[in-house]
């Protein structure tokens, strides 16, 4: 099982109305703390080749209004993150069916794993502090888009090799149209989950399921029930 993040199993609104707004508060004295730090300073690097001149939070905050999935803007987000999640000012929010389902299908046996434009790092903090506990343990990998872009077929075969499975034997949930044709394109199974919270279009081209529960009943999944 490859799951996606944001309009799958976390609400679009969670990223976009509480994780984006906290990060861009605090950009500006992250980078002043942080931008010695050898990781920091290669990613300020990685900004003034985007932007030659410009200073660094000037390009990270032109990056985030255009939700750009760039790497040192998702380090960077996801350093700011990892700060708040610590100290106890944020905690992440799962759709209520995912963590049971994600549990049971752990529990069978499935092989599970996140393929999402946030940093593994970032993944890892919001499944690691979610009202209903700590659900990294359930994953076995985290892919972000060091394996390429969403939209790209290759990175769902890359994926897939990386697992040691044959495509057709895995099943991808996304609520993005556009990601699962460039996994089906892979071979890979999709399904779309399209969560009226969320104002998902329904595609006509995949099946779709309006959460976990229903993916598990469609595709002969493990249900918590």
């Amino acid at each position: 099982m490859l799951l996606d993040i944001e309009g799958t199993i976390a609400p679009i609104s969670f990223v976009h109305d509480v994780l984006f707004p906290y990060a861009r508060a605090r950009l500006a004295g992250f980078v002043a703390a942080h931008g010695d730090e050898p990781e920091i300073a290669a990613a300020l690097a990685e900004l003034d080749a985007i932007a030659p001149g410009a200073p660094p939070v000037e390009t990270l905050l032109a990056l985030m209004d255009r939700d750009a999935k760039v790497g040192p803007l998702k380090l960077i987000q996801g350093r700011i993150w990892a700060e708040g999640f610590a100290e106890g000012a944020l905690t992440s929010r799962l759709y209520p069916d995912v963590a049971p389902v994600l549990r049971a299908w752990h529990g069978s046996g499935l092989r599970l794993a996140i393929y999402s434009s946030g940093s593994e790092e970032a993944q890892r903090l919001l499944l690691g502090h979610t009202p209903d506990g700590g659900l990294t343990a359930l994953f076995e990998r985290f892919f972000d888009t060091r394996m390429g872009g969403k939209r790209d077929a290759a990175s769902y075969a890359a994926i897939a090799r990386s697992m040691a499975v044959a495509p057709a034997h895995v099943l991808f949930l996304s609520d993005v149209a556009d990601e699962l044709a460039a996994a089906a394109t892979a071979g890979i199974q999709v399904c779309q989950i399209v969560r009226p919270e969320d104002g998902t279009i329904a595609s006509a081209d995949y099946p779709t399921a309006p959460d976990l529960a229903a993916v598990a009943a469609a595709f002969d999944r493990p249900d918590p029930a």
